[in-house]
């Protein structure tokens, strides 16, 4: 017989005690799709003209521009699947700038650069601060977030 809690879990994000400042991850790449698209701005009432008429506005960004949130929370979900699965107990703070719009039919990945870790008073948590640059499938940088979360301590017990 193994001993099963010396295994450590698939999918199972980054204790803060893992991290460290300067560390980096790099995310896979996700397509951006137009059922995303369409999902997204359904569920929250983003009926903005540029994401809901496929012929550009005068002027507009040419393509199927899609919001800067759906971009965010799609880099979000690719982090919660492989950095903060488990982990991951609160966002505490969120900063956002937006250098380039994205596009039905981009793909889109990440670098999330540990930029500070403060341990809590109590539970053996800490603040992690992170900055995390989005680009897209020609490396261009596309948007760049700051992310102050709470992560979990590893188990002091064992």
């Amino acid at each position: 017989m193994s001993n099963t809690q010396a295994i450590r879990q698939l999918g199972q994000g980054y204790y803060w005690q893992e991290l460290e400042p300067g560390q980096r991850f790099k995310t896979f790449r996700r397509t951006v799709t137009e059922a995303d698209l369409v999902g997204f701005i359904g569920v929250t009432g983003m009926l903005e003209v540029m994401f809901i008429d496929s012929e550009p506005l005068a002027g507009g960004i040419a393509g199927r521009p899609v919001p800067a949130a759906l971009t965010y929370t799609l880099i979000e979900g690719l982090l919660l699947q492989s950095m903060i699965q488990g982990t991951g107990l609160a966002m505490l703070e969120l900063t956002q700038k937006i250098h380039a719009p994205v596009l039905v039919g981009d793909s889109i990945h990440a670098i999330v650069e540990v930029d500070g870790i403060r341990p809590t008073s109590k539970g053996g948590r800490a603040i992690v601060d992170s900055t995390i640059t989005v680009f897209n499938q020609r490396e261009e940088i596309v948007m760049t977030y700051t992310a102050r979360r709470m992560l979990a301590g590893r188990d002091q017990a064992g």
